[in-house]
């Protein structure tokens, strides 16, 4: 029965990881038309079988003038997603944000490529 619950919760954690990547995707830096999971401004995702989140994210510099507003949209498009109890948003600056972090749609939009 243990199993049944691991697997039980690990599936839980996963579908909460997907929703919240598509809650992410919702979120733009206002100067880059493009959503911040694209623009590689997010890091890492972690759940926990209670439902925690945390999101570990940069921003594009030190000095964006979005560094306010940006965790706290975070914060809550993500707090918004069913399941999720709790939500940790941790801005970090290392490793430096750079262009190659975006993924090859955001170079697209951008006219990158």
């Amino acid at each position: 029965m243990d199993a049944v619950r691991a697997l039980t919760a690990l599936s839980s954690s996963v579908v909460i990881e997907v929703k919240v990547i598509e809650a992410l995707q919702t979120v733009f830096d206002p100067e880059i038309p493009v959503n911040i999971w694209e623009v590689g401004l997010i890091y890492g995702i972690t759940v926990d079988p209670a439902g925690a989140v945390g999101v570990r994210m940069t921003l594009t510099s030190p000095n964006c003038p979005s560094a306010e507003e940006l965790p706290v949209e975070v914060e809550t498009k993500v707090k918004a997603v069913p399941g999720v109890t709790a939500v940790k948003v941790d801005v970090v600056f290392d490793p430096p944000w750079s262009t190659d972090m975006m993924s090859e749609a955001a170079r697209l939009e951008l006219g990158m490529m």
